[in-house]
């Protein structure tokens, strides 16, 4: 899977079921793997939202159109 792939996709909080936003980003460990993702909250008309991180070990699913992950607000 690419970047751009999970770029695509809504990032929506099993908690709470709410959108989280988009990932804008990832980082990568010495080894290459994904350790945690940026996801910029929902933007507004003339201001970007603010951005999160996630760790790769709150995902709970990639799916077709969402990523789901459980993050604890």
């Amino acid at each position: 899977m690419m970047l751009s792939d999970l770029q695509s996709k809504d990032v929506i909080n099993v908690f709470d079921g709410k959108k989280v936003g988009s990932i804008i980003d990832v980082s990568l460990d010495k080894d290459g793997k994904i350790t945690e993702m940026s996801v910029q909250r929902r933007r507004f008309i003339f201001f970007s939202g603010s951005t999160s991180k996630i760790k790769w070990s709150q995902i709970d699913k990639i799916g077709k159109d969402v990523i789901l992950v459980n993050v604890n607000t």
